[in-house]
């Protein structure tokens, strides 16, 4: 026990102050992020240049008012897609909304799978979708990670 009386009462309020953050999201659940639509942009650069549209569903009691997203997309583990953006709806608790993206294409992971796929005859390709939610203030970013695979078959 603390011998000094004045440490008392701001070590009590400590922990009473970690244990009330603690509780604050015991049942919160992760947004759902799916990809809803996906088309190439005109472009005049070599670099070319995506649409991406997400679609977000809210499954806690507490609305997401977005600051912030950043993502990225891969395919056989080569980085495909990369992107950020600060125009986002607020999301109702317990309601969805949508986020229209525009991704840039990285040209090193892109020519990286070109590579691969004109050595192996796959079909059946892996992808991973990795979003970065930021719902500032003081809670933590929500991350969605998002794996699967595309047949060709």
């Amino acid at each position: 026990m603390l011998k000094d009386k004045n440490l008392r009462i701001p070590m009590i309020l400590l922990f009473l102050a970690i244990g009330g953050c603690a509780s604050l999201l015991p049942t919160y659940e992760p947004p759902t992020v799916s990809v809803s639509a996906f088309r190439v942009l005109p472009s005049n650069t070599l670099n070319p240049k995506f649409e991406i549209d997400l679609h977000i569903i809210n499954p806690n009691n507490i609305m997401l008012n977005l600051q912030g997203i950043s993502y990225s997309a891969s395919i056989e583990g080569h980085k495909i897609l990369t992107g950020v953006s600060n125009e986002l709806p607020v999301i109702e608790a317990y309601g969805e909304g949508d986020v229209r993206l525009v991704a840039s294409a990285d040209l090193f992971g892109s020519f990286g799978l070109i590579n691969d796929l004109v050595r192996q005859n796959k079909k059946d390709l892996s992808y991973q979708l990795n979003v970065k939610l930021d719902v500032g203030n003081f809670t933590p970013a929500i991350r969605v990670e998002r794996l699967g695979t595309i047949s060709f078959r």
